[in-house]
């Protein structure tokens, strides 16, 4: 059964890149103590990914951050050096955590993966966005189809706050 409002996250590790090579990150480092919008996405540098739904969140960032957020995640089933280099990519640095998600391990504890073997992507997390306050999701969009970013998107989850 998916994860829903209401529910606390699982615990997981996700890799971060940073300049000394990737390191891990837990749930508990990401989410403990904090409020926390998370967006997870299909696939780094993928056109609905790279184009619409990521600069959305770099854009409003100021605005999410001003109602209280003390972090922006997004979270891909891509390994650390990809999610890195998608950060540099998209001027999104200090502004947005990347946490790569290399195996889905995290995506398949929300029960939020979907098969994109048919695109030659394998298993993938839904895109989604979710607001996280002390580990607990407290809203949860969850987009139907993966090319779509609307109910995840930016401006969406700014009007949640």
């Amino acid at each position: 059964m998916p994860i829903s409002v209401g529910d606390r996250l699982p615990n997981a590790t996700f890799r971060v890149s940073t300049e000394d090579g990737p390191v891990p990150k837990t749930t508990d480092e990401v989410f403990k103590g904090k409020k926390v919008v998370l967006f997870a996405v299909p696939g780094a540098f993928t056109p609905t990914c790279h184009k619409n739904h990521l600069p959305g969140y770099v854009h409003e960032a100021g605005a999410i951050k001003a109602k209280g957020v003390d972090t922006i995640a997004v979270v891909s089933v891509n390994d650390p050096f990809v999610m890195g280099a998608w950060e540099k990519a998209s001027g999104a640095d200090g502004k947005i955590l990347f946490l790569a998600d290399p195996d889905a391990s995290f995506a398949a504890a929300l029960d939020l993966t979907f098969d994109g073997s048919a695109a030659g992507l394998g298993v993938r997390s839904k895109r989604f966005s979710m607001l996280v306050e002390d580990g607990v999701v407290t809203a949860l969009n969850v987009e139907d189809v993966p090319s779509k970013a609307d109910v995840s998107s930016a401006a969406s989850m700014l009007a949640q706050l």
